[in-house]
């Protein structure tokens, strides 16, 4: 799934985003009503998960904006806030579950995965395909030609990046910081071999090649012509 957080608390921030990053989630992160916003707006993500109380801006008058410019992205709202009338506030402003910290983790994966289920599949929020490649964003399925592939969740990520942007170049960089969440260069050649890995995995074995270098500049994902 690719999930957008909007928590101010660090700690909080953090302990989320490293458990669904181990699980092969892909994670933003705002810390502001006014930033998670902007990049909600776009209307790219699977589902969103709202901190309640947030500076400048809370988070119910943030979904109620969100609702009101059409964004129809699933929302979890996360509160410290555990009565009865606040709950029914936050679905009332456009939530579609609320969940009162502290929380397990395994809930919060739970609800996430729940709500993802109620929305209909379609290439943002579903399955991506490429050509006779699929990918299954809520099973975690791969195949191609009707043929499973095994992806370590590293590699998962990885695909999933490049089929979101088909067609396009994707960057080193951009997938240092989209993949791996570095946003710093760690002098390594680690995306060059997630991504042999990937394509032995994905191209090799059928000896069609999907994903190609572009030399200088990236790598892009494509059906052939």
């Amino acid at each position: 799934m690719k999930i957008l957080l909007i928590e101010d608390d660090d700690e909080t921030a953090e302990f989320i985003s490293r458990g669904l990053k181990e699980q092969g989630d892909v994670i933003d992160r705002a810390s502001t009503a006014r930033d998670g916003m902007f990049l909600a707006g776009d209307g790219q993500y699977d589902v969103l998960i709202v901190d309640r109380l947030l500076p400048g801006m809370d988070g119910l008058n943030a979904v109620k904006l969100l609702r009101e410019a059409d964004v129809a992205t699933p929302v979890l709202f996360l509160s410290a806030l555990s009565g009865i009338d606040e709950r029914i506030r936050g679905l009332d402003a456009g939530g579609d579950d609320y969940l009162v910290k502290p929380f397990a983790f395994s809930e919060l994966t739970a609800r996430l995965r729940a709500l993802v289920r109620r929305q209909p599949l379609n290439p943002q929020n579903g399955s991506l395909r490429v050509g006779e490649l699929t990918l299954d964003r809520l099973t975690r399925r791969v195949e191609r030609a009707g043929a499973g592939i095994e992806l370590q969740p590293r590699e998962f990520r990885l695909l999933e990046y490049l089929m979101l942007h088909a067609g396009e170049v994707v960057t080193r960089t951009m997938l240092l910081e989209h993949v791996w969440d570095y946003h710093f260069e760690p002098k390594t050649s680690v995306v060059e071999t997630h991504m042999s890995r990937l394509r032995a995995k994905v191209d090799k074995p059928f000896g069609v090649e999907l994903i190609r270098t572009v030399r200088g500049a990236g790598y892009v994902i494509a059906a052939p012509p």
